[in-house]
């Protein structure tokens, strides 16, 4: 065999072998992280959440906005997370831009971009979720957007939670996701690039996702002292004796 042959082979076995590859498989097959939170029904902490999206301007920056009006309902057990179920309320008019130009929030507002005159809610209803790591899981789900309703998936990472706490009596759990999707499929294109330029806003739309839920109440609060309680206790006042 040729020895330059043969050493190339040696390298790729050592790349299908690397710790690197093995530590992706590992983690592929890992077991879920053990979840201390009860199963029920979740709903969002809107006063820890954002939904930020991203298109490229010109392909000379990624221009970003968020919508600042949005709700969600999650139906979560830990035990079986691919069962979770997930309903999104968005409200476009809550478009909120970083410096706009005089007219321009009216301009994405009106006819040519989200027509929100027609189209006044965003929603997105999850279908499945597939379990792809200890942390992270795929989710399935509708889109419709401009009345237009297509498929579209997210990848969520859990980020943690409790069961409760006293300073906080219900469970609380932390979600990130982010997805793409292209706005043509959903009857916007004013603006795409014309095939093989830049000139204009991207098709792809990246969306990033932070979120907070709160859940059932913490079965614990019933073991916790009250304020009552806690107070510490005043001992008598020992009555000062007689004077002989």
């Amino acid at each position: 065999m040729n020895h330059k042959l043969a050493a190339l082979l040696a390298v790729a076995a050592l790349a299908v072998h690397s710790p690197q590859n093995a530590a992706a498989d590992e983690a592929a097959t890992a077991p879920a992280a053990k979840i201390d939170v009860p199963a029920g029904t979740y709903t969002l902490e809107k006063a820890h959440a954002s939904l930020v999206f991203r298109l490229n301007h010109l392909g000379f920056s990624n221009y970003t906005a968020q919508f600042t009006k949005f709700d969600a309902k999650l139906q979560f057990d830990p035990a079986n997370p691919g069962a979770a179920a997930i309903t999104v309320t968005v409200d476009p008019r809550s478009l909120e831009l970083v410096n706009p130009p005089p007219g321009f929030t009216a301009e994405l507002l009106g006819e040519h971009w989200l027509d929100t005159a027609r189209f006044p809610e965003i929603t997105y209803r999850s279908t499945g979720v597939d379990v792809t790591g200890p942390r992270t899981m795929r989710i399935h789900g509708t889109l419709t957007l401009h009345g237009v309703t297509r498929p579209v998936d997210l990848e969520a990472t859990f980020n943690g939670g409790y069961a409760g706490h006293p300073m906080d009596p219900h469970a609380r759990i932390g979600f990130s996701a982010h997805g793409t999707f292209k706005r043509s499929e959903f009857g916007i294109a004013f603006g795409i690039p014309a095939p093989g330029t830049t000139m204009g806003v991207s098709d792809e739309v990246q969306t990033f996702i932070e979120t907070e839920f709160s859940g059932p109440a913490w079965q614990g609060a019933a073991t916790q002292p009250s304020a009552a309680e806690k107070a510490p206790s005043k001992a008598p006042s020992k009555a000062p004796s007689k004077v002989k």
